[in-house]
């Protein structure tokens, strides 16, 4: 049975799972959906058409749900979805889609959002994501698996992040970020790979190597950049890391990718 606290208000109609801790002070809309487990600390409002995943723990003064910061929102019946096992720490918000971004704002499962981080309208987050105090996106941002942004990092509408990618704090992103990338600075500059966060999650020493080499060539100073792409791919097809950049570069983006600075990799 869930345990709610006296001062608590739960709409009408709010769906709340087993288990489900809710404590003082907090405010529930009638369109809230709360999975088994999910633990609301204190003082957090949960609004509009949310659904919060099992076991997600959410700490005093949080918002999520309520309407984005878009003047196009027009009142739409968009959605927020956030996965399990999330912690979501004080002051953070979360807003749900737009009728211009396919209305729904999607974050994944096990992630680590901290103090006062935003997420914004239309925005799709992976799972093993941290957002550090106060790392903030704008609308229609993609993040994906076990990148990490550092404190009051920010990134531009529609630029899209690379799993296992690192922001590096107080950094302003305005460009694609290739996976196991590494970016740094106002604006962000690609700044080599982020071989600490691979060797942190057992990335062989051999595919960290190879990874090198790719990235080496692909941001080389010789010929074009969709010349340097095909050099890759024909010389590390074979490496699944090095495609994922690959395959990440050829996507379609608003943006462009991040690129190197003028001195190369640091």
């Amino acid at each position: 049975m869930p345990a709610i606290h006296p001062t608590a208000i739960v709409a009408d109609g709010a769906e709340l799972g087993p288990d489900v801790r809710i404590g003082p002070y907090c405010t529930l809309g009638p369109e809230v959906r709360l999975g088994d487990g999910v633990e609301l600390i204190s003082h957090v409002v949960v609004a509009g058409r949310t659904e919060i995943g099992a076991r997600t723990r959410i700490f005093p003064f949080a918002t999520v749900g309520l309407p984005p910061q878009d003047q196009k929102y027009a009142g739409e019946p968009s959605r927020l979805v956030v996965g399990a096992r999330n912690i979501i720490r004080e002051h953070v918000t979360m807003h749900p889609g737009t009728a211009s971004g396919g209305m729904v704002t999607r974050i994944g499962d096990d992630g680590l959002f901290m103090v006062g981080c935003h997420v914004a309208h239309d925005c799709a987050i992976g799972d093993h994501v941290i957002l550090v105090n106060n790392a903030t996106m704008g609308g229609h941002v993609q993040i994906d698996d076990y990148a990490i942004l550092g404190g009051l990092s920010a990134v531009h509408q529609f630029v899209r992040i690379g799993a296992h990618s690192m922001v590096g704090g107080a950094s302003a992103v305005g460009a694609d970020v290739i996976p196991y990338g590494l970016v740094t600075g106002n604006r962000a500059l690609l700044n080599g790979l982020n071989i600490i966060g691979l060797k942190r999650r057992a990335f062989e020493r051999d595919t960290i190597h190879t990874l090198r080499g790719a990235y080496r060539l692909l941001f080389a100073p010789e010929g074009s950049f969709e010349e340097r792409l095909a050099d890759v791919t024909e010389m590390f097809g074979n490496c699944d890391p090095v495609m994922d950049i690959v395959n990440f570069v050829r996507r379609s983006s608003q943006r462009g990718i991040c690129q190197p600075s003028p001195d190369g990799e640091q």
